[in-house]
């Protein structure tokens, strides 16, 4: 079929940043002389079955072109593959090439460490819920933060980051404790009443929040943050240490490792790489090196 990389871009990532991003990457490509295909999805349908036709055509390496939530859509196609993936980032968090050491900002270098850097086999997560099965590449959250993603979701008006401050602003007039039951690495559930419950494969969500700080994507383990339930005060306060990932010491945070939680509660709505998964009940896992990263450093990959 021929030596070649495919490229594989969603251009409505990252708010129409994917379009430009996949342009410039497929200009670096053609100026290191590489020979390329272009796949481009107009949807998440599209997108899984582009990738499905990239990965047959056996590239040297997939580039995939947008943010977390395009990589995770597909992830069922790629980890099933023995085709490693470079990520461009272009989309609006970046959280997985922020775990990786990506360039975030520069597609041209991000194309670069797809032909010269090495091959990483990272961790994938697996949230099943009553009905779905899904994989994500960051932290699944449960409770307050996932609260505030579904609300922007939901919110038509106004636009860019004062939609997610609106909802944050609903979010917080509405907090409420949540009455969550865990079961940590099939021990005995346990009634644990809390704001949130945040389950990590990387340390940050959000475009850098690192609620599970420390988190390595390759360690076989997930982070499994809890917090208790707080007043609407006591969670501003924590904010701030919360930017700085110094917020795991605090005494009203609980912080493990697993390779497997199970979470239910009455209003729980489940997130994931910026989508949502489920609602009322979930068991997040790990597939160990599930997934093959290009990232910086290495060998070059062989040109034709």
């Amino acid at each position: 079929m021929g030596e070649h990389i495919a490229l594989l871009s969603n251009p409505h990532a990252g708010k129409g940043r994917g379009a430009a991003a996949a342009e410039r990457a497929l200009a670096q490509l053609h100026a290191r002389g590489v020979a390329v295909r272009v796949y481009a999805g107009g949807s998440a349908a599209a997108t899984v079955r582009l990738a499905t036709d990239a990965i047959a055509a056996q590239p040297r390496v997939l580039i995939v072109v947008g943010g977390d939530g395009t990589l995770s859509g597909i992830l069922d196609v790629v980890c099933a593959a023995a085709v490693p993936v470079a990520l461009v980032p272009a989309g609006t968090g970046n959280d997985l090439a922020r775990a990786l050491g990506l360039p975030r900002h520069d597609p041209a270098a991000a194309v670069d460490v797809a032909l010269t850097g090495r091959q990483r086999a990272i961790d994938v997560g697996e949230i099943r819920t009553p009905s779905r099965r899904a994989l994500f590449l960051t932290i699944a959250a449960l409770g307050f933060d996932a609260k505030v993603s579904d609300r922007t979701n939901r919110l038509r008006w106004p636009h860019g980051r004062l939609r997610y401050y609106l909802a944050l602003v609903v979010e917080l007039v509405r907090l409420r404790p949540m009455d969550f039951t865990v079961s940590v690495d099939g021990s005995t559930a346990t009634r644990s009443p809390g704001t949130l419950v945040a389950v990590g494969n990387t340390a940050s969500y959000g475009g850098g929040m690192p609620l599970c700080a420390g988190a390595a994507a390759d360690d076989g383990l997930l982070d499994v943050v809890q917090v208790e339930p707080l007043t609407r005060a006591r969670l501003l306060r924590l904010f701030p240490l919360l930017l700085r990932g110094r917020h795991l010491a605090r005494p009203e945070v609980t912080h493990r490792r697993a390779r497997s939680v199970t979470v239910s509660a009455p209003d729980l709505v489940v997130y994931a790489d910026g989508e949502r998964i489920g609602e009322r009940e979930c068991t997040v896992g790990i597939r160990s090196g599930a997934l093959t990263m290009m990232v910086p450093g290495g060998t070059a990959v062989p040109r034709d």
